[in-house]
């Protein structure tokens, strides 16, 4: 039994921390294909969705011999999951990787507590100590100055964390994660399609920058997603959000050690507050949970 449990822990262990350097590699992989302009914003997005959507066909197709997907997903969630990506793509055009990984999970937990308190739940005083102790380390990261990211990076890459905010929330309700996720990244392929239509004229590709969008799609996203799952098996809700608290500070270490991005002051002091303050919010809202 010891043996047993000993061998759960260890491969919740192993396959989170895969799962953290995947979900950190997305800001990583994206701000170094655009910062240098190895590929437009709109088919990294469009490359991203489509690899996504093959690696994730395989793996359900392996796991589910004869299953269809046609139960599964939908457009609403593909919407949102389209709309994710293309705003996290033009985002990275400015913003560091650190940066655009701390907004964009801000705004992620932001929107899924915002519509958490309009469905009725009654978050405890402790819970909105530490989100108003996020909420500030957010405006003070997004508030001008010689420090601040460049306000149409941090505006779309909002609008990411909003628009994965909601797509999260409707994975919820999910009896099969990897069939819907598969579902939907195939659903939004749909969608590549009319961006490249109406940004053809705009696109620019190299080999750099298709091959970092495929790893991108297939290998962080479709195989990343796949192995948080697996992570999921073995980990309480409270670990479950806390363990995402590191995904920004590996994008930000990644940013600085793999493209040479400079570290403020700003960004350590304000990304302290954000995620000290969701910590302390969601250590309050799951007092009981993930105890031996």
């Amino acid at each position: 039994m010891k043996q047993h449990r000993d061998s759960a822990r260890l491969k919740a262990i192993a396959y989170t921390t895969v799962a953290m350097l995947a979900f950190a590699g997305n800001s990583i992989l994206c701000r170094l294909a655009l910062r240098d302009g190895a590929i437009d914003p709109a088919s990294f997005t469009s490359i991203r969705l489509v690899a996504g959507s093959l690696v994730l066909l395989i793996i359900f197709s392996m796991a589910h011999r004869g299953k269809s997907l046609r139960t599964n997903g939908s457009w609403v969630s593909a919407l949102a999951l389209f709309a994710y990506a293309i705003c996290f793509s033009y985002a990275y055009i400015s913003l560091s990787a650190g940066a655009g990984a701390l907004i964009l999970f801000g705004f992620v937990q932001a929107t899924m507590i915002a519509i958490g308190i309009w469905s009725g739940e009654r978050p405890k005083i402790a819970e909105w100590l530490g989100w108003l102790v996020a909420f500030s380390g957010l405006v003070w990261l997004l508030f001008p100055g010689a420090e601040a990211p460049p306000a149409v990076g941090a505006t779309l890459m909002a609008a990411a964390g909003i628009a994965w905010g909601l797509y999260s929330l409707r994975g919820r309700a999910e009896s099969d994660a990897l069939a819907a996720t598969a579902s939907n990244f195939t659903l939004s392929v749909a969608l590549v399609f009319v961006l490249m239509v109406v940004t053809f004229s705009d696109a620019e590709l190299s080999a750099t920058g298709i091959v970092l969008a495929v790893v991108s799609g297939a290998l962080t996203s479709g195989l990343g997603y796949v192995i948080w799952y697996l992570a999921l098996e073995n980990l309480s809700a409270m670990q479950a959000a806390l363990v995402q608290l590191s995904v920004p500070a590996i994008a930000t270490a990644g940013g600085i050690l793999l493209l040479g991005e400079p570290l403020s002051f700003r960004l350590v002091a304000s990304g302290s507050l954000v995620l000290g303050g969701i910590c302390l919010a969601l250590v309050r809202k799951f007092p009981d949970q993930g105890r031996s």
